[in-house]
């Protein structure tokens, strides 16, 4: 059974950072994606960012670009670096993986087949 495990999550006023962190186990293939999303209440699940299975490339949502950083220490070990935080960055991210897809394609939801439980991230203002 796959399993994804977020953590890192936390209170952190605006401008802060923080590193969240994701340990996937359970999958048989290394050769698979990994990406962030994040919901706020009342919002739909947005995509913030994706790594390749190689870790040679990267995709982030506008919103998110120049100010996160997404990376991978291993096949099964993601992080994402939060730099320059702001109130409206608050919500749960979510960790997922997805198959070997173009990276082009990995801003949506229905191309992850695994998710974990998510962690919260709140930005004080």
């Amino acid at each position: 059974q796959v399993q994804l495990v977020e953590s890192g999550g936390g209170l952190v006023q605006a401008g802060g950072s923080l590193r969240l962190s994701c340990v996937a186990s359970g999958r048989d293939s290394g050769n698979y994606h990994m990406g962030w999303f994040r919901q706020s209440p009342g919002k739909e699940r947005e995509f913030v960012a994706v790594i390749s299975w190689s870790g040679a490339g990267t995709r982030y949502a506008e919103s998110v670009n120049g100010r996160f950083t997404i990376s991978r220490d291993n096949a099964r070990t993601i992080h994402l670096d939060m730099t320059k935080l702001k109130v409206e960055d608050t919500a749960v991210y979510y960790c997922a993986t997805a198959p070997w897809w173009d990276l082009a394609t990995m801003d949506t939801r229905d191309r992850y087949d695994y998710w974990g439980q998510g962690t919260q991230v709140t930005v004080s203002s």
